[in-house]
């Protein structure tokens, strides 16, 4: 395993969106230009070469062999870098030992999860316990204290998961806070989507049906599970955004909803915290204000959902995939039967499908 410290190192670089990310960051000008180096870290060494051929990636780029079942394995590939780009999911089953040494090590950490169920477990403790326990010390640890006394910064979703959702409510509140003291009271964003699921998103989606216990199911299930809030939207079968003298929007449920929805949402909470901390603690004038402009207010909600070409296929899609999930959520012999057929972990939609 290479011992040279780089700026990033990207986990799952193999999978099919390890890939993505190495071929993106290698052409990247700043990379050419050498004002950053990267890694590349994997659990076959076999598969890291094959992919050095495949995308002809040059030799200051380091090879790291880095199994996520060993945290000592894991640790020492973070103590070598700056930033960690995780792409290994499922992220309960794999993610944890990664976040934890970030935040042991002062480590930069960011992935592309959609599982609040996780995100939920590493924010406040430790509790899914592996295996084998003894490569694990200081289970009891909560990552975000600990990562603010490392000065780690870990932000879980930066993919599709969940950054086009937090960014649209954000510079929404920007945008109405600069024609006066407004708070927002509801977003409400529509997604189109292009292409396909990939293996590895799949195999999160029975992971979650399968190894999540129930109990941690449903409290991530609940709104403001992430955040403190009061506001509850409920789930509908038809969306509709209204656009003041154009057509409204119809829309169906999404299925990255959920996790996106309270990912914004805990955006929303720390941004009340902010500013309740600004005013009681003291803090400039200057501060406060800043912190004020930038909370979306205390009765703010958010929803998005998948926007249909009419009513009835909107209403026809969330009948359909409602139902369909509440059967693999029941029945295991369905799921074993649809794991025959669909992507393997590793494998997504072409590039022509989401271009």
């Amino acid at each position: 395993m290479s011992t040279t410290s780089s700026d990033i190192v990207v986990f799952g670089a193999t999978g099919f969106t390890g890939r993505l990310i190495t071929r993106y960051l290698v052409s990247h000008p700043q990379f050419t230009q050498g004002s950053f180096s990267f890694a590349i870290a994997a659990r076959s060494q076999s598969k890291l070469h094959a992919l050095v051929q495949e995308l002809k990636l040059p030799s200051s780029i380091n090879i790291v062999q880095v199994d996520v079942t060993d945290f000592k394995s894991v640790e020492a590939a973070v103590q070598r870098a700056r930033v960690v780009i995780n792409t290994i999911g499922p992220y309960w089953r794999w993610g944890t030992p990664v976040v934890k040494a970030c935040a042991r090590n002062g480590v930069h950490y960011v992935d592309l999860t959609g599982e609040s169920v996780w995100i939920k477990d590493i924010v406040n403790e430790y509790v899914h316990l592996p295996e084998n326990r003894s490569q694990y010390p200081l289970l009891s640890d909560r990552f975000d204290y600990l990562a603010t006394k490392t000065g780690a910064i870990i932000v879980p979703s930066c993919g599709y998961d969940s950054v086009p959702s937090d960014v649209s409510a954000y510079l929404s509140n920007k945008t109405l806070k600069a024609h006066g003291d407004y708070d927002v009271a509801t977003s409400i964003s529509g997604q189109i989507v292009r292409g396909g699921i990939s293996g590895g998103t799949l195999n999160t989606i029975f992971t979650i049906l399968e190894d999540v216990p129930q109990d941690k199911l449903r409290e991530s299930a609940r709104d403001y599970s992430l955040s403190p809030g009061e506001v509850f939207p409920a789930f509908r079968l038809l969306y509709e955004q209204v656009i003041p003298g154009e057509t409204s929007v119809p829309g169906s449920f999404f299925l990255m909803a959920p996790g996106n929805t309270k990912l914004v949402q805990r955006t929303f909470g720390l941004l009340e915290l902010q500013t309740i901390t600004a005013t009681q603690s003291g803090s400039s004038a200057e501060a406060t204000k800043i912190a004020r402009r930038e909370r979306y207010g205390s009765s703010f909600a958010y929803e998005e959902f998948l926007i249909m070409s009419s009513r009835f296929s909107a209403i026809a899609f969330s009948t359909m995939f409602m139902t369909g999930f509440l059967l693999l959520a029941r029945l295991s012999p369905l799921r074993w039967l649809l794991k025959k057929f669909v992507p393997a972990p590793g494998s997504g939609p072409s590039e022509e499908s989401v271009a």
